[in-house]
């Protein structure tokens, strides 16, 4: 019974404290706070907050997507819906 204790109080001994430190890196990129429509979003609705694109792209494919370009990011839509909206660098 004695070596049993032992081995457990050595093993016990061996493992030593666990020490786990934590990296916290600030995102220098203004772009990332930059706001930007949220998926679901309608057509009208992203117009009505961001205003007129830059730039309309004509739909292509099917389901159609299309693109809507301003300063900053981008906006593709499936049929009149956001899918994502992209940060342009």
């Amino acid at each position: 019974m004695t070596i049993v204790r032992t081995l457990l109080l050595l093993s016990l001994l061996a493992t030593g404290p666990a020490w786990a430190e934590t990296l916290s890196v600030p995102t220098a990129d203004p772009a990332a706070a930059l706001e930007r429509p949220k998926r679901g979003s309608t057509m009208s609705a992203v117009q009505g907050h961001f205003g007129e694109p830059v730039t309309r792209h004509a739909a292509v494919g099917q389901p159609p997507i299309t693109r809507w370009d301003y300063a900053g990011f981008s906006v593709y839509f499936e049929n009149d819906r956001v899918l994502h909206a992209v940060i342009v660098r």
